[in-house]
């Protein structure tokens, strides 16, 4: 694993931060860079970004709420986000391919998790395909079954860590 650096997000990260997502994600799941802007405004504090050599490799993105379950009105309504919320999501773990499966994301993401922790919430909530439920059962993650989101057309399944 390459020297890395984990901070947390600005506005000004707003073009690297849709690249990532762009080259990470099928159109139909990628969020927008419109719908950056309006996260990146309400609540840039919830990106922990991974660089290497000052090029973003890997992000970890979501807001606070006390809403306990993920759902698809939370990706496009940042006013939804409430610092003081029991539940941290994570809407998205995004690695960039040239970079996949040298423990980037999982860096992140711990530092990501661990953030929840010290802000004392009641746990972290993701939804992820079925290929990933074991990739996420490594940090404690326990799988609620079939997500009622429809994101992009696909079937998600719900995992929670809990506190």
């Amino acid at each position: 694993m390459e020297k890395y650096s984990i901070r947390k997000a600005t506005i000004n990260d707003l073009d690297i931060i849709s690249e990532l997502e762009a080259t990470c994600f099928p159109a139909a799941e990628a969020a927008t860079k419109e719908s950056f802007r309006a996260r990146l405004t309400k609540y840039p504090d919830y990106f922990f970004l991974l660089f290497i050599s000052e090029k973003l490799v890997s992000m970890v993105n979501g807001l606070v709420t006390d809403i306990p379950d993920l759902q698809d009105e939370m990706y496009d309504d940042a006013d939804i986000h409430d610092s003081n919320g029991d539940w941290q999501m994570i809407f998205g773990v995004d690695t960039h391919p040239a970079f996949q499966r040298n423990g980037y994301a999982e860096v992140t993401l711990k530092a990501f998790i661990e953030n929840a922790r010290k802000e004392n919430r009641k746990g972290v909530v993701l939804t992820c395909k079925d290929k990933l439920l074991h990739y996420y059962e490594k940090f404690g993650f326990e799988s609620e079954g079939i997500s009622s989101s429809t994101h992009g057309d696909v079937t998600w399944y719900q995992m929670r860590l809990t506190f």
